[in-house]
Parts: C-alpha cells; sequence; structure tokens
C-alpha cells in the first residue's frame, strides 16, 4: 500500500501561542525542532508537508520532503486540502502534528486498522490519524477533536480504532507538556 505521513505545519514564530506565555522557552525555536523531529521520525515513508507560509516552504525543502502551498490559514483547511490534493497517488494518509514529543517510529509502524486514530494524552485531540483516501471525510480539528473523527468515522460507516496509549500521545502546546509524561 503507498502511504504518505502528512504534516500540516504554520510559521513557526506564529506556533505555540500557548507555549509564548512562558518567557523562558524560545517557542519559535522548540517548534521547528518538534516539527522536524517529526519529520525525521516519518521516514522512510514519503513525507508531505502542507503550509500557507514560505518560511515552511523553506522549512521542507532543506529537510528534502515534499511539499502543497494551500491557501488554507486554518489546520482543517489545510488538512483537507492535502487530502484531497493527495488522493490519486496515495491509498492511505497518515495526518500528523508536528509537535510530538516522541515521534519514533512514524515511518515505518503498521496501523491495526486501515481507520487508525492515536488520541493525545488528554484523549480529547487526534496526533495521528490513519485514513484510506477517497473517503467523503470532514476533518475536524480542535478541541474535542478524537471525538469528532470518530463519529466522521462511524458516519462514514467505517471501521476504525482508537489507540488511547502510544508514544505519540505526547504533543507540545502548553509548558507542562514538555515535563516527563
Amino acid at each position: 500500500m503507498d502511504v504518505a505521513v502528512v504534516v500540516p505545519l504554520k510559521d513557526f514564530s506564529r506556533a505555540k501561542l500557548r507555549l509564548r506565555s512562558d518567557e523562558q522557552l524560545d517557542a519559535t525555536a522548540l517548534a521547528e525542532q518538534l516539527a522536524r523531529g517529526v519529520v525525521v521520525a516519518s521516514r522512510p515513508r514519503t513525507v508531505v508537508v502542507v503550509t500557507e507560509d514560505p518560511g515552511i516552504v523553506d522549512f521542507a525543502t532543506k529537510e528534502n520532503v515534499e511539499v502543497l502551498l494551500s491557501s488554507a490559514t486554518d489546520l482543517n483547511g489545510a488538512v483537507q486540502f492535502a487530502y484531497a490534493t493527495l488522493t490519486e497517488r496515495f491509498d492511505a494518509l497518515y495526518v500528523v502534528h508536528g509537535d510530538l514529543r516522541f515521534p519514533e517510529g512514524l515511518g515505518t509502524f503498521e496501523p491495526p486498522a486501515p481507520v487508525t486514530l492515536y488520541a493525545d494524552h488528554r484523549h480529547d485531540g487526534t496526533n495521528v490519524l490513519v485514513l484510506p483516501t477517497g473517503l467523503d471525510f470532514h476533518f475536524a480539528y480542535g478541541p474535542g477533536s478524537l471525538r469528532r473523527h470518530v463519529l466522521e468515522a462511524e458516519r462514514l460507516g467505517l471501521n476504525y480504532e482508537v489507540v488511547r496509549e502510544s508514544s505519540w500521545a505526547f504533543d507540545v502546546d502548553e509548558p507542562g507538556d514538555l515535563k516527563s509524561p
């Protein structure tokens, strides 16, 4: 099966707004470091960064990954654009947040089901979403996305599995997320 890892990214200097409340953190550098870790860990699979930002295009080019330049400025719009654009080229997409603390294994894992949702450590968000292409799937990232993505899979009559405990459960949104799990 031909799959791609899709990593939606926004301008590092505007990313991680909640982290910027901690003046001791360089949130811009941290956002770039986390994104690089996800990109590297996603190899040898094809990695596609989707963004609206020319600076991220430069980052992706330096990392030797494919780039989709989207006009969408929100996460759902960017991922929906990538899904529609890549559906002819790939059998499945693995949508991965670019802020995972422990991204190791993204490039080699085999999901337990064709539709697999990897929850964040709060069991509220969707940090990794494995999905076949060619569906009328509507992405619903943001608070409560795990529940909304499950409802979307059910709406389409898809068999799915939710993985609530994984190393990918730890994304970095707030200063406390940088402490050991």
